[in-house]
């Protein structure tokens, strides 16, 4: 079954997704104020931005030349870099930057900036993840490859046994596919689904792209250190590596709990596609949010903690989320449908790496 097969109920709870979007309607009508990005967003990019760049250029014009220091460099590159992805990238590949089509288009393409391919990523996350949420087959983000198993459909393997603890560190591996093969990989299957032509876009016209961007990233990210950084060849890599690592660790430990959770359902279509759910109540089963009260938590993870609110309304940019999120919460109890939340990021972690352990040892679901 392909991703066209799939269907939505248009009957259960028709209602609930037209009443809350009067709702938060409502409430950017009375506040008088724009869905898109605020002051405060565009502050927060400059700060994103410059914790990569600042870090990098203080290495390349050799004034920071200590190799501890060197490496903390990297460091802070890496938490710029997951920043970048998670607060401003994010948000314009959703096209909830701005109401500038451009604007959103040119910050996209910050995703190559940081190794991977801004046109897979859209297709993955906003097509793929968004519209079929935990279904597997369908939901690439619970299809991490064989030492991963995400979902109770999927089939399980002896390796899965011990994921709960080796699985936090191929979290922090993800971006190293992205810089190697996934992306090809990828374009390719996306050819085969026809989803290229969806977009208006040709595989030869992509993958040219995608090749070049590579070629400038690990021009800039690593031939360029290596040549101008005052330091060894191999802290340049150390560092490098790091950057990278924490990137990947970042975004699997925000993106991960948000679905693959004791709470979360992984609802299947029947033999003729048919989902017993409409799209938008879909979300709220296979969905939590975390850590709601830690301004400073949702600051830097773009508001991905509002995760619920960032599925039902992908187009409000993050910084409206923590206000949405009551609105959706009392709808979402009036219907009588499920809210998940847990108070902490640390509960919301134990209790993704109890999903973990469950779904390395528990038997196939038909």
């Amino acid at each position: 079954m392909n991703h066209k097969s799939v269907r939505f109920s248009r009957s259960n709870h028709a209602d609930f997704i037209a009443d809350l979007r009067k709702s938060v309607n409502n409430y950017f009508d009375t506040k008088d104020i724009s869905v898109y990005a605020n002051a405060n967003m565009v502050l927060k990019t400059v700060f994103m931005f410059a914790l990569f760049f600042v870090p990098y250029f203080l290495m390349i014009f050799g004034v920071v030349t200590n190799n501890y220091l060197v490496l903390l460099m990297w460091v802070l590159m890496g938490f710029g870099t997951a920043g970048i992805g998670l607060s401003v990238m994010h948000d314009a590949n959703h096209g909830a930057y701005s109401k500038n089509k451009y604007v959103n288009k040119y910050l996209s393409y910050v995703m190559n900036m940081v190794g991977a391919s801004s046109f897979n990523w859209k297709i993955q996350h906003n097509i793929l993840h968004h519209s079929y949420t935990n279904i597997e087959g369908m939901d690439e983000d619970i299809d991490p490859g064989k030492l991963m198993r995400l979902s109770p459909h999927a089939p399980l393997l002896k390796v899965h046994k011990h994921q709960h603890i080796y699985g936090w560190f191929l979290y922090g591996m993800m971006t190293f596919l992205w810089l190697t093969t996934k992306d090809f990989r990828q374009l390719y299957r996306y050819k085969q689904m026809g989803l290229l032509k969806s977009q208006k876009r040709t595989y030869n016209g992509v993958l040219i792209e995608t090749i070049i961007s590579k070629i400038l990233y690990y021009g800039y990210a690593l031939v360029i250190p290596m040549v101008f950084i005052q330091a060894p060849w191999w802290i340049i890599f150390i560092g490098f590596f790091i950057m990278h690592y924490i990137t990947g660790l970042s975004l699997g430990l925000i993106f991960q709990p948000a679905h693959v959770m004791p709470s979360a359902d992984y609802p299947m279509p029947d033999e003729t596609g048919n989902m017993e759910n409409n799209w938008a109540v879909h979300q709220l089963f296979t969905t939590t949010n975390f850590a709601p009260k830690s301004k400073l938590f949702s600051w830097y993870v773009g508001g991905l903690n509002f995760q619920i609110e960032h599925h039902l309304f992908p187009n409000i940019c993050h910084v409206h989320y923590k206000n949405i999120a009551k609105i959706v919460e009392a709808k979402a109890r009036e219907f009588g449908l499920p809210y998940n939340s847990e108070k902490t990021f640390y509960s919301a972690l134990v209790k993704h790496g109890q999903m973990l352990k469950k779904l390395g040892r528990e038997p196939l679901v038909a």
